[in-house]
């Protein structure tokens, strides 16, 4: 055990071990399950695991920063939490024990809008670079108060999820019986269904706080994105909890980074485990990266402490990588430290974590 009385981790295995453990089986195949056959979510891992590292050698890698710049706060990794739902299933605190870890690790957090306790809540728990997600779940005024909202309580950029114009058909959680309370009682839906480009234009008319799309997976999207002026496109397919038979997140990124031609921010996430996997997106041109599962197995491990050290786990991979690739910081990487190859492993869920069974 830690002095502090947390649980000491030694490596992301034992993280996703510990979580695990003091998981039961319906909150653990709500964090770990995807939609029907989960072949979007393998797709995701497999994406990463089909690039591979060409590391430049004899170089002064001394003084190597994993740090970046985002929306005018410092980060001390290109990490951000992403927007999970229902965050009190992993910890009692939900979102705002999650931005106290993210704080303290200089991570970004974005707060999904079904996670409790709640923006105001989450925003005064800690000082760190939080942006807010939202689900279309009422017409442009209801969009307006939650705007409001979030730019009153210091939120940095403000994103809309476009990816769940219908609710998907998550058959772990209908085999458990694991349905989440804010789903089984979500009203207005036919409102995410109907969000259009006009939908995009009258918010960027109207508010003056960036603004980002999540859940783009073409270039054509993203290109349309850029012309309505968004300020982030945000490259997800949900954690493969949506469409099935969707392609990798890290399959379209490179043609997204193309069609978007530097004219906003990059997001994206799918898979995210290891430092390994923030530099290959951060070589294709990412602005950050989100965790999502990763995240909630460090709650799940050990509350606010097993957040923060999965944090910095993951922060002294991706500066380990970095030395070793041959750069001291993240604006030195290019797609020319990547290449093609081929998957050693079957994707999976945990497949990053080859330990986690021992």
């Amino acid at each position: 055990m830690a002095e502090d009385g947390g649980q000491e981790f030694l490596t992301l295995h034992e993280v996703a071990r510990a979580a695990r453990a003091r998981l039961p089986q319906g909150p653990w195949d709500y964090l770990s399950g995807a939609t029907e056959t989960e072949t979007t979510l393998k797709r995701n891992r497999h994406a990463l695991d089909t690039i591979a590292i060409r590391p430049r050698i004899c170089r002064d890698v001394s003084r190597v920063d994993t740090g970046t710049e985002l929306f005018g706060r410092r980060l001390e990794m290109p990490v951000m939490l992403a927007p999970v739902g229902s965050v009190e299933t992993f910890v009692a605190g939900g979102g705002a024990t999650a931005a106290k870890a993210a704080a303290r690790a200089g991570a970004a957090q974005m707060l999904s809008c079904v996670c409790n306790p709640g923006l105001e809540a989450v925003a005064a728990a800690a000082d760190n670079l939080k942006l807010y997600q939202l689900y279309v779940r009422g017409d442009d005024t209801e969009i307006d108060a939650e705007v409001e909202r979030a730019v009153a309580h210091g939120y940095a950029a403000f994103c809309i999820t476009v990816d769940t114009a219908h609710y998907s058909r998550r058959e772990r959680d209908l085999d458990n019986r694991f349905i989440k309370p804010w789903r089984s009682r979500a009203v207005g839906h036919n409102f995410q269904a109907s969000f259009s480009w006009d939908n995009v234009k009258r918010f960027k008319d109207k508010h003056d706080i960036p603004f980002i799309l999540k859940g783009i997976m073409t270039p054509e999207d993203a290109a349309i994105a850029c012309e309505h002026g968004v300020d982030g496109v945000y490259i997800s397919n949900h954690g493969g909890r949506q469409l099935d038979h969707g392609l990798g997140t890290m399959d379209v990124f490179p043609e997204v980074v193309e069609a978007v031609g530097g004219r906003t921010k990059l997001f994206v996430d799918g898979s995210f485990m290891r430092g390994t996997d923030v530099l290959k997106a951060m070589a294709l041109g990412a602005s950050a990266v989100g965790i999502g599962r990763l995240a909630c197995l460090g709650l799940a491990a050990d509350g606010e402490e097993g957040l923060v050290t999965t944090l910095e786990l993951l922060k002294e991979e991706l500066r380990v990588a970095m030395g070793l690739t041959g750069v001291n910081r993240l604006d030195e990487l290019s797609p020319d430290y990547l290449r093609a190859a081929p998957a050693v492993t079957s994707p999976s869920v945990v497949s990053a974590l080859p330990l986690l069974d021992r």
